[in-house]
């Protein structure tokens, strides 16, 4: 009996080694990268795709191998939590003689912060031998009992005398306001060079970013305008994921299609319906610069453009009862599709104001924007598409002949319908001369936008006359002004019209479902 005891304790022990051995080798799986640790510890986090993508990037940084790293994603998509709260942690569990800052615009983010670490510490450091020393009781700055530690203050202070391996700098600008005030980007940056680089510890260091790009130069515009990308022979990788994903941003790092959505950690991933209209109803909601900053990324100056967001919201008008006298399609062809072709649908109104309708420009190749532009004006029932005529007529002519036959053979058009005329406009040799009268046009109310046009808005509120890119939606905007009232392009005014309110308000309400006007039957 007794031997049968001892023999079932050696199994015992066998086995409680064998589960001891089992979980030393979870946790050292867990450590791969801190999504996957985030998703091991909390069965609350959600991953994602977008996550994963940015949790194989931290493990880069972890490694050495991108000790510079920036990432600009929309807000509430899991991004702060995974990068400044269970990156520390993680870095910790692998270096836990390190020291980790995180810093923010406020003390109060950057403590919050501070805390979630020490609270990851406290309920899962036991793991990775990993324990808050005895006595670090200042939520700032606390150690662990190897000698590293982490300290959390607001950028701008607070760094002096603690050396610095792992920097995370977590919205570095507290909104826009702070990011336009020159004196705020100046003391910024100041802090960054003077102060946090010099913290930094030549054994290790590395440095994560994340923000809101609400400026050029904001902290992130700097850093990349002075150091550049790696990808270009510079410094840092950046990992741009968009609320809606865009080509003008290079390859999406997700393998995205242009205007795919980015997954969000509350919405099922499979449910492509609930994610779109989630997006949408954000840039619904968004002036256009606020959804370029916050949701794509791409902060848009304000200064200097031909005409201000508060004249484009004016000039919104979806609600006042206007017959059609023409109604037109205009294109402003792309490159091969390099760039984006502008196709713009509206009409002349008995008013005499010229009325945008319809936006569906998008980088596409010739097939596709001729297509657009033919399934627009059917759907429209446009008796004219004005095509941008400096460059390419021909190619433009055969280009919407060879669609529309297309989609009358497919079914899509019926082959009783008439191919609207082509017409050329011949606009004025570049791009400042075409677009201020068109501005001109919108300051005088001449021209009205039937709903919220985001994308066509940004590119009027935002660009600027000595930017090097051709704008196709502007373009082709002010093609189809041009051509429904021919007297605005016989000459350009000297100076660009003053951001001021057109002569007569316009409502703001949201516009009526498009639909066609009727139907133009051969006989």
């Amino acid at each position: 009996m007794q031997q049968v005891a001892e023999l079932d304790h050696l199994d015992d022990v066998a086995v409680l080694q064998h589960l001891e051995a089992a979980k030393r080798s979870m946790s050292r799986d867990l450590l791969r990268d801190p999504v996957v640790l985030a998703r091991g510890l909390d069965r609350t986090f959600r991953t994602r795709a977008h996550l994963r993508v940015i949790g194989d990037a931290l493990a880069d940084v972890g490694r050495g191998e991108c000790p510079r790293l920036m990432i600009f994603t929309p807000p509430q998509v899991g991004k702060s939590t995974t990068v400044a709260e269970w990156f520390p942690f993680w870095w910790l569990c692998l270096y836990p003689t390190d020291r980790a800052a995180i810093t923010s615009y406020g003390d109060d983010l950057a403590l919050r912060r501070g805390k979630t670490i020490r609270r990851y510490v406290e309920e899962y450091g036991d793991e990775y031998d990993l324990r808050v020393k005895a006595g670090s009781g200042a939520m700032q700055d606390w150690e662990v009992t190897k000698g590293g530690g982490v300290r959390s203050v607001s950028v701008g202070k607070g760094l002096t005398g603690f050396d610095v391996n792992l920097l995370i700098i977590d919205d570095p600008h507290k909104d826009r306001a702070d990011a336009e005030s020159e004196a705020s980007r100046r003391a910024l940056h100041d802090w960054y060079s003077s102060t946090a680089l010099k913290r930094l510890q030549p054994d290790r260091n590395a440095i994560v970013g994340i923000q809101t790009r609400w400026h050029p130069d904001d902290w992130a515009g700097r850093r990349l305008a002075d150091e550049g990308r790696v990808e270009e022979g510079g410094r840092w990788r950046v990992i741009h994921l968009p609320a809606i994903a865009d080509p003008k941003f290079g390859t999406d790092p997700l393998g995205r299609e242009h205007g795919e959505p980015l997954p969000h950690p509350k919405i099922p991933a499979r449910d492509t319906v609930q994610l779109r209209g989630w997006w949408a109803d954000m840039k619904a909601t968004s002036i256009p610069r606020d959804w370029h900053s916050l949701a794509q990324g791409d902060p848009q100056p304000a200064e200097g453009a031909l005409v201000s967001e508060e004249l484009l919201r004016m000039i919104r008008d979806g609600s006042t009862k206007v017959e059609p006298q023409k109604i037109a399609v205009s294109i402003d062809p792309s490159g091969g599709g390099r760039d984006t072709a502008g196709v713009i649908g509206g009409f002349l109104g008995d008013d005499k104001r010229v009325w945008i309708t319809h936006d569906v420009s998008a980088p596409m190749s010739s097939a596709e924007w001729s297509t657009a532009a033919c399934r627009l004006a059917y759907e429209t029932n446009a008796a004219i598409i004005y095509v941008e005529w400096n460059f390419g007529r021909d190619m433009a002519v055969l280009a919407l002949e060879t669609s529309w036959e297309a989609l009358q053979r497919s079914g899509d058009i019926p082959e009783n319908v008439l191919m609207p005329k082509i017409d050329p406009v011949r606009a004025k040799q570049g791009k400042l001369l075409r677009a201020e009268p068109i501005a001109q046009q919108m300051v005088q109310d001449k021209v009205r936008l039937r709903g919220v046009f985001t994308d066509l808005e940004r590119e009027w509120a935002t660009w600027q006359p000595s930017d090097p890119d051709s704008p196709g939606r502007i373009d082709a905007s002010c093609i189809l002004v041009y051509g429904l009232i021919p007297e605005s392009n016989k000459g350009a005014i000297v100076h660009a019209p003053l951001p001021t309110s057109p002569t007569s308000s316009a409502s703001r309400q949201p516009p009526p479902s498009a639909g066609p006007y009727g139907r133009r039957i051969a006989k």
